[in-house]
């Protein structure tokens, strides 16, 4: 059995059978539609309900509130049709790269703060990766599991895969990255995900907030920016808890010293006395806050990536200090429960 599902404004059309969300459906239709996590975290997958019947499956509270359901709006990575339907969403341009499987070797680690390891891979001499900047990969494990990680480098930048991985204490996966994961090990990798990336159809200012590996994605995108000269104007805001945490400050502050569209505003929310950090504390979204008091960030796009409560908090405040819903880009860093 499958139902007719149908997109708008675009008109779209395609089936989808009951056992299949709907976001996996309109992917394996060709139907291009936002999205992040796949698992009911982040909201990129947001959109409004028409018309028919829907399971909103389980997800976060955070993701989709009960005042957005009652107005009809559904996460379409956890939603199954339940009937025909009509869905509104916007859809990304038709030429976003399809994920594929492939193999790839650990061709070294490098340990770049106390709990956080670069991990570089490399593809085969005949497969060559397509992707966007601020995409991810997942890494398909012999238990049949999965864990998402963001490609720190940009798609010039091709000879290796950059990995920025925090240790999450009882986390099967970072711990065994960690502790026993040897160089030029094989794994298995799908890629790329993701609908966090650089919107070029847009001249707006952008602002880029990260927390912790979160930078990852961003730094990205910023390389992007800067290899193809992109001159739009940059705000990076970067919070951490200490010094250490801010694991390529160096890296971020070259930017903004050899570039004059690119600012760097590094935030600590508890820095340690031996830091002696000079710069500015608290919370890394009140920074933007503060910064912007006097203005509204109605001509202005976000860009923010980190965790769940910290995009969260941010979308919300921002949208409050006048930024468009849609001007609002978001990879959410969620983790699987440690073991």
């Amino acid at each position: 059995m499958t139902f007719q599902i149908t997109m708008q404004p675009s008109g779209h059309q395609y089936a989808a059978r009951p056992s299949e969300t709907l976001l996996e459906s309109a992917l394996a239709a060709g139907i291009n539609v936002p999205y992040g996590c796949r698992n009911g975290t982040c909201g990129s997958c947001k959109g409004t309900v028409l018309s028919g019947e829907v399971d909103y499956g389980d997800y976060a509270a955070s993701a989709l509130t009960d005042a957005e359901k009652a107005a009809g709006r559904a996460l379409f990575c956890c939603a199954h049709p339940l009937s025909d339907m009509t869905l509104e969403c916007r859809e990304m341009a038709a030429d976003v790269i399809q994920p594929r499987i492939i193999p790839a070797r650990v061709e070294r680690k490098q340990q770049l703060a106390p709990d956080v390891m670069a991990l570089y891979l490399k593809l085969p001499s005949s497969e060559h990766l397509k992707f966007m900047a601020g995409q991810y990969i997942e890494f398909l494990l012999k238990d049949g599991k999965r864990r998402a990680f963001s490609i720190a480098n940009a798609p010039h930048q091709d000879n290796l895969l950059e990995l920025h991985l925090r240790l999450i204490p009882g986390g099967q996966f970072t711990e065994y990255v960690f502790n026993e994961m040897p160089d030029k090990a094989i794994m298995r990798i799908e890629a790329p995900f993701g609908s966090f990336y650089l919107r070029e159809d847009s001249n707006k200012p952008i602002i880029m907030v990260a927390g912790g590996t979160g930078f990852a994605p961003i730094k990205a995108i910023i390389e992007y920016m800067i290899h193809n000269n992109i001159q739009r104007k940059v705000s990076l805001y970067w919070g951490a808890r200490a010094r250490q945490d801010l694991y390529m400050l160096e890296l971020a502050e070259s930017w903004a010293s050899a570039h004059t569209n690119i600012e760097f505003i590094p935030v600590l929310s508890d820095a340690l006395p031996e830091d002696l950090w000079q710069g500015r504390g608290g919370l890394v979204h009140q920074a933007v806050l503060n910064d912007f008091s006097q203005s509204s960030l109605t001509d202005y796009e976000v860009y923010c990536c980190g965790s769940p409560a910290m995009v969260e908090v941010a979308q919300a405040s921002f949208l409050e200090h006048g930024l468009a819903e849609a001007a609002f880009f978001a990879d959410i860093f969620s983790y699987a429960k440690p073991a």
